[in-house]
Order: structure tokens, then sequence, then C-alpha cells
């Protein structure tokens, strides 16, 4: 196909005039009464996407909206760029010292110990000398959790009930690895394996190389092959919606007062009067390890969410 052919059947696609569900078949679960009844509603379905589609994009107001929007796109991305050249061309030249930067790593390994407590000095430097910059980047996961929620989320409020009984057929073609024995019996022998190890690096994040980003995302991969083994009827029982969001507000709420309050006694002179610990003991690092805590119960509920939403549209029963 030619590049100007792929140009024209892209726009019909835009324009709601393809049938998206040609291509669809039934299954062997559908009784024959029930998938003529799919097929008359289908074929209704598409007479109206078709009938719409090729009449509201045909209005003068959507056709100035996409002018503006490729208008404020383009210049969007020029400012962008505009201003990371301006940024780089601040920077110092490659091979040339930059005071500025020695006279932090010099603070970092000199002091690091002293002031955090952690002997792993990454976990000291991210959760304790830039823990803002962490905070935010947590703040960005739970953002991108809810986004991909919005989008993805099927219940009543945002589903069609007509396109309900296609999109039930979509799914019974998808192989329901929950089903198979081999599975099942290799996760019942790793995942206790997987848990522990997650929760081992998620504790000791501020003695040795893990922490929450790491020990979250070895718990999230441990609760994926949950799902995946058992299904998403066993972890409903235990994950709920509810759990999820209790979960993820407790962890992001406990990150924010907490360096809340150390940024501003800290900002202002003031002893926070957290004690730091034995360096090397598990509870060591002053706030490093209940913040280690917070953020890997973020990144965790986060891989799951994602894959929860993109498998079957819905995080946990509500």
């Amino acid at each position: 196909m030619s590049p100007e052919n792929i140009g024209k059947a892209f726009q019909r696609w835009l324009d709601g005039d393809v049938n998206f569900l040609e291509h669809m078949t039934d299954t062997a679960h559908v009784p024959d009464s029930q998938r003529e009844e799919l097929k008359a509603g289908r074929r209704q379905l598409q007479h109206e996407i078709r009938h719409r589609g090729s009449h509201r994009l045909l209005r003068a107001e959507e056709a100035g909206f996409r002018i503006v929007y490729n208008a404020v796109a383009v210049i969007s991305c020029i400012v962008l760029i505009g201003v990371l050249l301006f940024i780089v061309s601040r920077l110092p030249r490659y091979g040339v010292e930059n005071p500025r930067t020695l006279t932090v790593v010099e603070r970092y390994v000199e002091k690091g110990l002293q002031e955090t407590g952690a002997v792993n000095i990454v976990a000291g430097m991210i959760l304790d000398y830039r823990a803002f910059d962490t905070l935010g980047e947590s703040h960005v996961l739970f953002t991108a959790l809810v986004c991909v929620t919005i989008l993805l989320r099927r219940d009543r409020k945002n589903m069609d009930s007509t396109l309900e009984d296609y999109y039930t057929i979509r799914r019974d073609r998808y192989y329901d690895t929950s089903r198979d024995g081999l599975i099942r019996r290799i996760a019942v022998v790793l995942l206790p394996c997987i848990l522990v190890y997650g929760i081992y690096i998620l504790l000791n994040g501020q003695n040795s190389p893990g922490g929450g980003f790491s020990g979250g995302a070895v718990l999230g991969a441990g609760l994926i092959l949950f799902v995946a083994s058992f299904g998403f009827d066993a972890a409903d029982r235990f994950f709920t919606q509810k759990v999820f969001s209790v979960i993820s507000f407790v962890s992001l709420a406990f990150y924010s007062f907490a360096k809340g309050y150390v940024f501003f006694t800290g900002a202002n002179g003031m002893e926070n009067h957290i004690p730091k610990g034995t360096p090397g003991a598990i509870l060591s690092g002053g706030l490093i390890l209940p913040l280690d805590i917070a953020v890997g119960m973020v990144v965790a509920c986060t891989m799951f969410g994602f894959y929860s939403l993109f498998k079957r549209g819905s995080i946990g029963k509500d």
C-alpha cells in the first residue's frame, strides 16, 4: 500500500468510517441465538458510529479546534526546545570541573553517614538530601496511574452498555494463564521467595543496595505473578479497589507530611528530633526506612494497577 493510500485509510479511521468490529469473531462460548443477537446489535452500532463519526468531524468548530491544537502543540515544542538548549548552553564544558558539583559530592561523602545515619550513601542522598525530588517522582507515578485509570477503567460511569458484549467476546479469546497447572505449581514455589526478597530489599535500603523503588518493583512483580497464576478473583479477596486507594493515599500522605516537617525545621534552623539510630541496624537512617516503605508501596501499587487496568479495565472490586 502506498503512503497516499495509508494516509487516506488513516483519515477514514479518524472519521469513523472504518468498521473496527469487522474482524472480531465470535467464540464457541456464545450460543447461536445470542450470537445472532450480538451480530444484529453490532450492525446497528456500526451504522451509528459511521453516521455520527462522518458528520461530527466536518463541523467548522472542530476544524478550528484542530488548527488551534496543532498551533499550540508546535509553539509548545519550540518553547521547550529553546529552554532545553538554553540550559545546555549554561552547563560547564565537557572535561571542565564544576566547583559547585565537587562541593556537593564532598558533602555527601564526608558527612553523609553523620547527617543521614545511612550506611548506603545513595539512599541517604535520595531520601534525605534530595528527598524533595523523590517526593515529586512518587507523585509522578501516582499521577500516571490516575491518568491510565481515567482512560482505561471500565465501569457504569464511562462504559457504553452497547459495547459490553463485544468486549466480552474479545476477552474470551485471550489465553487464561490462571488455568495452567504448571504455572500455578511454579508460582507456589516462586511467590514466597519473590515476596520475601522484595521485603528484604525494602527494609535494607539504608544499609545496602536497594530501597523503595527496587523493593517496590519486586513486590509489584510478585503481585502480577500471583494474578497471572491464580486469577483476578483470588487477588480481589485481599487487594480491592478500596485497599489500593488507601495504601496509595496513606503512603503519599505520610511521605509528604514527614518530609514537610523536616523541610520546615531545616529551613528555619530547628532540630527535627528524629533519631538517626545505629548505623548498620535495620532501625537506622532516621526517616529513610519508613520513607522507603512508603515509596515501595506506591511503586508496587502502580505496577499492579497498570497490569490490572490493561488486562481487565479495573484494579479491583469496588
